[in-house]
């Protein structure tokens, strides 16, 4: 599978075709000889909506972020209570 790499310019006219001139997305991606996947994927990136796409993606990956640290932290406390009861056993 190859995958060509076009020039933002050209994603940025492809999507206006869509989105400002009112053309079909499937009628586009054939006409510039894309993918309806690939046009999808670029209105998602420049259309109206990109700012609101990307600051879902951005929550998105802080939610990752600190579902990664709260299992990360949590580790460490059931480890330093099994630490305590190990210790406070032993001074008995």
């Amino acid at each position: 599978m190859s995958s060509k790499r076009y020039p933002e310019e050209f994603k940025i006219e492809a999507v206006r075709q869509v989105t400002d001139r009112g053309h079909s997305v499937a009628q586009v991606a054939n006409r510039l000889g894309v993918t309806t996947h690939s046009l999808y994927a670029w209105i998602k990136k420049y259309g109206p909506d990109a700012g609101q796409h990307q600051a879902k993606a951005d929550e998105q990956a802080e939610i990752r972020r600190l579902q990664k640290e709260l299992k990360r932290v949590t580790e460490e406390r059931d480890i330093l209570k099994k630490a305590a009861a190990y210790f406070a056993k032993q001074s008995e």
